[in-house]
């Protein structure tokens, strides 16, 4: 295992401690690693940020003083040290040595010792350093998210934090206007390779292991995507009818505007919506390689293009930014980036996208209003203060037998092995 892939995760590492995403540094990093590499270094990233709760609670306790902003790079690389001493099957002796030797490539060889000392001490005294920890680092969770869920979803702690810690599954969806799942499947286990069909939507297979794109029997010909489970169920949920128009306003990279269609082709039109230009280059390549057709526009849905015109959709989809509090095992970062009072600032954010878009919604149409969020506060909070502002908005059923119920919706939540966690609630325009 090459020494610079530590330096390259302990830089990764140290830009996101500084603020940045994991999405935005780790694409052009893997590119300067070897491609045997690649795969240890995503795993010393993701893994890392999965569990830097934990592993910063106890380099606080060994570490002498804090390190200066411009080594954030060492902190990196130390809390990836300490990662695969307590995470990993990696041997403790490479471990140490290459993370060690990691500071020679980063060229502060001043660290040298100070690393070798600090992960040396956790070998000796890991277990007393992991007893000290609170319940929230001790789980790998900041203290206000583990604070949230423990009072909103009690019962269902344990197995969210366990979810939230571990890799997700790679699921695919069934393009059903091409095959059956049960053809899916056996073209798959043709292919030898192993998977099983999801519980929650009739298009969800889920892999044992995940693999390259390009080794799926049929991703070139549009019959699979990749989509977890959980949000294949926005188009099912949305059930579009022959003729209508269709908004999904928050689209890129464009899944569920790609499954709405394949369900219903009989659409008068789709329109991919979204705030970032750049993203909507993704929508465009989904739909091209699955040969569906769709109109494309940037737009802000909380201000909507007055090319867009009122009363004029049968049926809208929101899948609304949000914390990502559903997601976190696909975005690990949150964990460091998200803070309790950025949760205020999306709930707003997603009543003025929910206010600004319901203009543009016909008579007796309706609105799925989705989120990656597990957070009531993004979810039954904003439905019921948007159902409190608007008078011809009521609530509409969603007949489904996933997920749990909630005051105005349902909640999937994010389970190991399983979907991620997404919330759906569905609002409905009265006809007079």
């Amino acid at each position: 295992m090459a020494t610079n892939t530590r330096a390259i995760a302990a830089k990764v590492l140290g830009e996101v401690l500084t603020g940045k995403s994991l999405n935005q540094v780790l694409p052009p990093a893997l590119d300067r690693v070897p491609l045997r590499d690649r795969g240890l270094l995503q795993q010393l990233c993701y893994g890392t940020l999965r569990q830097e709760p934990q592993l910063q609670a106890v380099l606080k306790q060994v570490l002498g003083k804090p390190l200066k902003d411009k080594d954030a790079d060492i902190q990196g690389l130390l809390l990836c040290g300490l990662y695969q001493l307590q995470h990993t099957r990696i041997p403790d002796h490479a471990a140490v040595g290459e993370t060690v030797g990691a500071t020679k490539t980063l060229k502060k060889p001043w660290a040298r010792g100070m690393v070798n000392a600090i992960l040396r001490r956790f070998q000796r005294e890991g277990v007393q350093l992991l007893t000290n920890l609170d319940d929230a680092a001790a789980t790998s969770h900041p203290r206000w998210l583990y604070q949230s869920l423990q009072q909103q979803w009690p019962e269902n702690l344990t197995a969210i934090l366990d979810a939230n810690n571990s890799q997700p599954p790679m699921t695919l969806r069934v393009n059903s206007a091409r095959l059956s799942r049960e053809a899916c499947l056996e073209k798959l286990a043709a292919a030898d390779i192993e998977a099983c069909a999801g519980e929650l939507g009739p298009h969800a297979i889920y892999l044992s292991q995940a693999v390259d794109v390009s080794s799926l029997p049929g991703f070139d010909l549009g019959e699979l995507s990749i989509q977890d489970e959980s949000a294949q169920l926005a188009a099912m949920v949305l059930d579009a009818s022959p003729g209508d128009r269709v908004l999904d306003a928050c689209a890129a990279p464009g899944g569920k505007s790609c499954h709405i269609l394949e369900l219903q082709p009989e659409l008068e039109e789709l329109v991919a919506a979204d705030i970032d230009h750049s993203r909507l280059e993704r929508v465009e390549q989904n739909l091209e390689r699955l040969a569906l057709r769709a109109t494309i526009i940037a737009t802000d849905a909380a201000k909507p293009d007055a090319g867009l015109a009122t009363e004029s959709f049968d049926r809208i989809l929101v899948d609304a930014p949000c914390s990502a509090t559903g997601v976190i095992r696909r975005h690990p970062d949150v964990k460091l980036l998200r803070r309790e009072s950025d949760i205020a600032q999306m709930a707003a954010q997603q009543l003025d996208i929910i206010t600004g878009l319901w203009p543009l919604l016909k008579r007796g149409g309706s609105l799925l209003y989705a989120t990656c969020s597990v957070l009531k506060e993004e979810n039954d909070e904003v439905v019921e203060e948007f159902l409190s502002q608007q008078p011809d908005a009521q609530l509409g059923v969603i007949d489904a037998n996933w997920g749990t119920a909630t005051v105005t919706g349902r909640q999937v939540l994010p389970q190991e092995g399983g979907p991620d966690g997404l919330f759906y609630a569905r609002l409905r325009k009265t006809a007079v």
